[in-house]
């Protein structure tokens, strides 16, 4: 395997990196007054949740709603995590995610907002945004990617956007994930070292992560430009990964009046044996994959 290295982290950070696997780097301590949460009780009530989704889905579908949800935060706040434990258990053809990667020199010549509206749902959909056109309030104005201007035009003009698109019947729900400093260290300490998560790692979370308080202070011009009664803003306090997804998925299961759908109980036919032969698979015309495990 090819996997790109990166600069040690304490070189990046000024930090002693973490230790090796053998060894977890410690966790933030939970608020006082709250326990961990066990595993065992973490997967009991994701998967009630995701019951929930299972319905909400059928509603979506019975009745051509169009939701929207957006996911914003630091690097490391959790927003895959989130986004996969919402999709894992649903259709992707009604749960689509939407992650768009840097703009082309064609998407750059165009108004800002074009290359998202083709991702918005039609109806029986809901579209999760892994960043979203937010991105102009957060890391473009902090890495200069876009000018103070454009920045002061986009919080200007967003809200009338938002509020158009709910008057249009969208339910837009707008998230923030808010990860505290030391739980970001630690969570870039292991993908540094873990193979399994260096590809969560770009240069750009290298170039941002100097630049605490510039985000700081992009997030606050963000809340009060675009927090509105139309479309909130809602944080999550994400420091605990599993508090987080399940406050999560129950807060969006919150914001949409969805009811239970009734279904007929399903039977299944008597299979036919008209056409009946040995259908037995002829292994000396295929290729067998190897049974290792």
């Amino acid at each position: 395997m090819n996997i790109q290295k990166h600069e040690p982290f304490e070189k990046i950070t000024g930090r002693k990196s973490a230790p090796k696997r053998e060894a977890k780097p410690p966790r933030a301590k939970p608020p006082a007054g709250q326990e961990k949460l066990s595993n065992k009780d973490y997967e009991k009530e994701l998967q009630k949740l995701q019951v929930e989704l299972c319905y909400l889905q059928d509603w979506v579908r019975e009745t051509g709603a169009r939701v929207v949800i957006v996911c914003e935060g630091r690097d490391t706040a959790g927003k895959g995590g989130l986004i996969k434990r919402l999709t894992e258990r649903v259709s992707p053809r009604t749960f689509r995610i939407v992650a768009l990667s840097s703009p082309t020199e064609r998407e750059q010549s165009m108004l800002y907002l074009q290359r998202y509206i083709p991702h918005f749902p039609s109806a029986g959909e809901v579209v999760i945004f892994d960043r979203s056109w937010y991105n102009r309030a957060g890391v473009e104005r902090v890495m200069g990617y876009a000018t103070k201007k454009e920045v002061e035009n986009f919080l200007k003009n967003v809200p009338h956007f938002e509020q158009w698109l709910v008057e249009q019947g969208i339910i837009l729900i707008k998230l923030w994930l808010e990860v505290g400093k030391k739980e970001q260290d630690r969570r870039f300490a292991k993908r540094i070292e873990d193979p399994l998560r260096q590809w969560k790692l770009s240069p750009m979370d290298l170039k941002s992560y100097s630049r605490w308080y510039e985000y700081s202070r992009a997030r606050d011009a963000m809340f009060d430009a675009t927090s509105h009664d139309a479309a909130p803003w809602w944080v999550i306090v994400s420091d605990d990964k599993k508090r987080a997804r399940l406050n999560g998925i129950k807060h969006i299961l919150s914001q949409i009046p969805y009811k239970r759908i009734k279904r007929d109980k399903v039977e299944l036919s008597k299979r036919s044996n008209k056409h009946r032969y040995n259908d037995k698979l002829d292994v000396t015309k295929v290729r067998l994959v190897k049974e290792v495990y």
